[in-house]
């Protein structure tokens, strides 16, 4: 008896202390590292936007600028739908008079008076001495604005096209909607259309709506006069009907003031960020890595709306309880952003799984991009079988799991292959993928016949014929855990489809035409822009390691794990064999260059994780160090290339916690070495994670040993499962390298 006490008295004893500790290390503010304007001019093509949200919702907004450097913001938009759009319903203030050149007019800013966090946005207008600010919630929002002259009149300019249409309504506020089209790529496009609709109020500080009598209401235009030194313009949005809008509004709304909305949105952002809880790393890695992380949150959205959405797939609203996520671009995502929400969130990525199956049931086709209007075709491959097989694996099946297989092998065996135009059915060029196992290229010099291809974007026969063999593998994988050996085998045949462009001795994946021959091409900078002709956006170098599902047969083909390594030395040393001016006028998407490596685009993010596979764990550690800390910086330069909404993040977030999914589908991390000395990942099981590196430092990075819960580990992998029922990884790290440790016999 006295045993069972002192020994239920100590477990009680320590249950106190770890909740204390997780306790006190919680309070700290993790939010506070986040900065938006991180990367918000961009080392060539697109920069990041400072996105004012809250995780995963629909109601997004940044202001309308060419990027951070310029000073003059165009206008303050009310809702972004779809990631990059420059937004809806755009937000001019203006004093005095109004005239005509009031509405094309821009507003000058200081950006060191801005306040920029996920929940709340402020500026000064410097010219208008006016201060606008905007907070959000999930389906709508609240901007505030301050004037200065107690004279002029006060006016608030909303501009859309001629097809933005308003109401001013007998209960009180007003409401308008605009259309949003869009139109499909091929031969015979088809444009959709789908209203945004806004119910809103002006009120007072006391939030007493203010006389709308100088309401003017014009189609395409809005204009709004008051006497008022501060007006707040309180809204909501819904895909569905105004009524769902006033809905979403008396939800939302009702009962909370602007100060509220910052309350709720600074809260919400802390149980997302404060998720992963790290100690030590140098302030820039603190700042880069927490923005790195609230950037992957920006998609997908929710734009389910209490209880009903609409559906751009089929143009019908549909009830449903269960969140309907929208805005994904799939050939940026599976990587490393999928995976990561398999950790952080794996109901949300479920709902999502869920999403997917539902817009298949809708459209008939499994979308590659989905955006809230339908599918969107872009990129090449169908790499929405990556993120089923991958999540199955991690145990998500909350879907329909029959129909997920159903819309993946349709995609795979009826759609066409031909660039920016999945979701149409197959045609000859794909019939001869199929039978040969490799897409053709055209011979050199001769003219485009098929009318489906797109005159810019070409045919990209090496990335089409290696993506889908790695979709054929998703595909065989899959068919295998729902027991349908035989369908598995024939698709694992179709998954070695690579290996027919491997050119054994330029080590390479070169193009071959229709009669089977090679093309004698320059693999660095042949293909017109962005090598489309052969390649796409990145050269045949980024492209030979383009292999994920098969990193064996890969070595095989490099002639084994040493040649393999030397090869891959070689592509971090090879030179651009050009100018740079010259480089960028077709290699203007191959951004971060170190050698031919292309840090700037999401091809390349599994390639320094390749040494863990040839033998030389040391160089992975060494690599991953290097990237982040030369081309992921705290600055507004700091994102080196296109971040595509969490693409690129979610490769920082990971490899700064020690960790990389190479192979979405096989549900094993490679570890490598983490730029912290401690971070603890809080499960949503409510089991914690953690990898502690002591000392970890710029210098001390290389990894001599390693153990999981005390037990030593000799391989640089890490099981799924490990994480999920937490643990501890600790990794004991040196100045030098340990050449022995990890290699796989």
């Amino acid at each position: 008896m006295p045993f069972k006490f002192h020994r239920k008295f100590f477990l009680l004893s320590i249950l106190f202390v770890v909740i204390a500790n997780r306790s006190l290390y919680s309070q700290k503010d993790f939010t506070q590292y986040i900065d938006p304007t991180i990367g918000n001019v961009s080392k060539f093509l697109v920069p990041t936007y400072p996105t004012m949200h809250l995780p995963n919702q629909m109601l997004r907004m940044f202001p309308d600028k060419v990027d951070y450097i310029s000073d003059q913001v165009n206008s303050f938009p009310m809702q972004v739908h779809s990631h990059r759009r420059t937004g809806l319903f755009k937000i001019k203030v203006k004093e005095g008079n109004i005239t005509a050149s009031s509405w094309n007019s821009k507003m000058a800013i200081d950006h060191d008076l801005e306040d920029i966090k996920p929940w709340l946005y402020s500026t000064y207008l410097i010219d208008d001495d006016i201060t606008v600010s905007f907070t959000p919630h999930k389906k709508s929002a609240i901007y505030k604005f301050e004037f200065n002259n107690d004279k002029q009149l006060k006016n608030i300019l909303i501009t859309g096209s001629s097809n933005l249409k308003a109401n001013q309504l007998k209960k009180g506020g007003f409401s308008f909607k605009e259309k949003v089209s869009y139109t499909t790529r091929g031969t015979e496009p088809i444009t959709r259309e789908m209203y945004v609709y806004v119910f809103a109020k002006f009120v007072d500080e006391n939030d007493h709506e203010i006389d709308l009598s100088h309401l003017k209401l014009n189609d395409g235009r809005l204009l709004f006069s008051f006497k008022n030194k501060k007006v707040f313009l309180k809204y909501a949005v819904s895909y569905i009907n105004v009524d769902k809008a006033r809905d979403n509004f008396k939800k939302e709304l009702a009962k909370n003031s602007f100060e509220d909305l910052i309350i709720n949105g600074k809260q919400t952002w802390k149980e997302v960020i404060n998720q992963i809880q790290v100690k030590g790393g140098t302030s820039t890695q603190l700042r880069t890595f927490y923005t790195s992380l609230y950037r992957t949150y920006e998609r997908m959205v929710d734009i389910n709306e209490y209880g009903e959405y609409y559906s751009g797939y089929d143009q019908k609203v549909h009830k449903s309880k269960r969140a309907f996520y929208v805005d994904d671009w799939i050939w940026d995502t599976y990587r490393a952003q999928h995976p990561l929400r398999t950790i952080l969130s794996p109901k949300i990525e479920n709902d999502i799984l869920n999403s997917y199956v539902e817009m298949y049931k809708q459209s008939g086709w499994l979308p590659t991009f989905p955006q809230v209007h339908g599918n969107h075709m872009c990129m090449n491959a169908y790499h929405s079988s990556a993120i089923f097989i991958d999540g199955y694996r991690k145990g998500l099946r909350d879907y329909d799991v029959k129909n997920a297989y159903e819309g993946i092998k349709k995609n795979l065996t009826q759609g066409t292959l031909i660039p920016w135009r999945q979701g149409l059915p197959k045609v000859a060029l794909d019939n001869f993928y199929h039978k040969e196992g490799y897409f053709p290229s055209l011979a050199i010099g001769e003219t485009e016949k098929v009318s489906l291809v797109d005159s810019f974007e070409k045919r990209q026969p090496v990335p089409v014929t290696l993506g889908m063999s790695y979709d054929f593998w998703t595909l065989s994988e899959f068919a295998s855990e729902l027991g349908k050996e035989q369908e598995s085998k024939a698709y694992k045949k179709v998954a070695e489809g690579y290996k027919k462009l491997w050119h054994p001795d330029k080590l390479l994946f070169i193009p071959k035409d229709s009669q089977g021959k090679w093309l004698d091409i320059d693999p660095k900078s042949s293909g017109g822009r962005g090598y489309r002709e052969y390649y796409d956006e990145n050269n045949g170098w980024t492209y030979a390691w383009d292999v994920q599902h098969d990193i064996e047969g890969l070595i095989q083909l490099l002639g084994g794990k040493k040649n393999a390594e030397k090869r891959l030395d070689q592509l971090f040393r090879e030179p651009l064999g050009k100018r740079k001016s010259q480089f960028f006028i077709d290699g203007s998407n191959s951004t971060g260059m170190v050698g031919q490596f292309s840090m700037g685009n999401e091809p390349s993010f599994h390639i320094p994780y390749l040494y863990n596979y040839f033998g030389a764990p040391w160089k992975t550690q060494k690599k991953t160090r290097f990237l982040l800390d030369v081309w992921f910086q705290d600055d507004i330069h700091g994102i080196p290339g296109d971040e595509d909404g969490g693409g690129m993040s979610a490769f920082v977030v990971f490899t700064s916690l020690g960790l990389y999914p190479v192979t979405p589908g096989i549900p094993v991390y490679n570890i490598t070495s983490p730029v912290f000395e401690k971070s603890s990942i809080n499960l949503k099981n409510g089991k914690t994670f953690t990898v502690v590196a002591k000392g970890a430092s710029k210098r001390r990075k290389y990894i001599q040993k390693a153990f999981l819960n005390g037990k030593e580990i000799f391989t640089p992998f890490i099981h799924n499962k490990e994480i999920i029922k937490g643990g501890i990884l600790e990794l004991i790290l040196d100045e030098k390298p340990n050449k022995k440790w990890g290699i796989i016999k």
